[in-house]
């Protein structure tokens, strides 16, 4: 090979990739049975943590693209999952808010974290932190 910087192999950018689709696939299973995409997953566990937060705290917190956002909303919104309204004090901020259908939904969700992580069972805790660590430095630098 003319240029070894070039191979596949010696990529990170590549390991990533194929570590994110494996990792999309893995939660497919869990996520169609509470008729979800992985974004909405992602907007549902950022509201069980903080409900009734205002869109560009949604945003800041998922790190989801606004446009790709307003369409997760508006799906999600349709599902009874959630509703948005204008925020009482500030006419120009959305507030997202969960529904009742939404919140019981975090039962159904809560032993899902548990079935990944037994996806990857070479990886032990120390390991598993070490990786967020590093996960969150290259998502820093990249941002």
């Amino acid at each position: 090979m003319k240029y070894p910087q070039l191979k596949l192999d010696n990529q990170l950018c590549h390991r990533l990739y194929m570590a994110s689709n494996g990792i999309a696939r893995a939660y497919r299973d869990s996520l169609n049975q509470l008729d979800l995409t992985y974004p909405q997953y992602v907007v549902m566990m950022a509201l069980w943590e903080k409900d009734q937060i205002s869109i560009a705290e949604l945003l800041e917190k998922t790190a989801i693209d606004g446009g790709a956002m307003t369409q997760i909303l508006k799906k999600m919104s349709d599902k009874a999952l959630l509703s948005i309204t204008k925020d009482s004090q500030d006419k120009r901020k959305r507030l997202v808010q969960l529904e009742a259908k939404g919140k019981a939904m975090q039962d159904q969700a809560a032993d899902i974290p548990s079935q990944i992580r037994c996806r990857f069972p070479s990886i032990n805790e120390q390991q598993a932190l070490q990786l967020i660590e590093l996960l969150d430095l290259v998502n820093s630098d990249l941002n």
